[in-house]
């Protein structure tokens, strides 16, 4: 039988995903310019530590997470609507202006089905930011070469525990979004990491993480994270 949300939802406590939360600021800090709207839908907000951000962008924010214990854990801000939901199942009653999408992707079985629903969700100059794990970083190239991964693409112990079914690389991450009927108006990547997130935590300071934050600029396709940013291609309106 395959596991549901509240399976993995144990997963997202502070003492496994304390690196991660500096990692959804940075992103945060990558998508904000393209913010488009008053009105906003994250989805899979986990423990909402990139909420917190968002809820001071938008005027009202729908957070859409299919555990119910992890939306629990996420404060009642005046304007946050939670939505307890599968992706899948969801039918909004409204146009979003901006859709959030970080660290998402890589948790769905048929992510290309998704995007293609997600058109129906957004307005006409609305925008989504998706954020994804890169195979290509640094620390995973890496462990090919240490014999920890057979290939930068293997799923490792990490990514078993929190319910992933692929990492992305930029040709993956693009041809989903081109073939879901979007037109890409921006790309990039977040944090050059070296290391696991446990020796991040332990051997990197405030200053050198803020420095590799800075430097990824430089190296986008090695970079911890990648992103697009994503608009619809009307050309493509046979595809919602």
């Amino acid at each position: 039988m395959s596991k549901t949300p509240e399976d993995f939802s144990t997963f997202y406590n502070e003492e496994n995903l304390k690196f991660d939360y500096v990692l959804a600021r940075m992103c945060y800090e990558k998508f904000k310019p393209f913010f488009s709207g008053p009105v906003a839908l994250e989805c899979g907000p986990a423990t909402g530590y990139m909420t917190k951000y968002l809820v001071n962008d938008f005027k009202k924010l729908y957070a859409i997470e299919g555990a119910a214990t992890l939306l629990d854990k996420i404060p009642d801000y005046k304007n946050i609507i939670k939505v307890k939901s599968l992706f899948e199942n969801y039918k909004p009653k409204i146009k979003f202006d901006t859709i959030i999408l970080n660290h998402v992707l890589e948790h769905i079985e048929n992510p290309v089905h998704l995007l293609k629903k997600m058109r129906e969700w957004i307005s006409e100059k609305g925008v989504i930011c998706v954020g994804v794990p890169n195979a290509k970083s640094f620390h995973r190239l890496a462990a090919v070469k240490m014999g920890l991964l057979k290939t930068e693409y293997e799923l490792n112990e990490r990514d078993k525990k929190s319910g992933h079914y692929r990492v992305y690389d930029f040709n993956s991450l693009k041809q989903h979004a081109i073939e879901s009927g979007y037109e890409i108006i921006n790309m990039g990547g977040v944090f050059i990491k070296f290391l696991s997130n446990s020796q991040m935590e332990q051997f990197f300071s405030e200053q050198m993480i803020q420095a590799f934050f800075e430097i990824s600029e430089s190296f986008p396709e090695n970079c911890a994270v990648i992103y697009v940013i994503l608009k619809k291609n009307t050309a493509n309106d046979s595809l919602s």
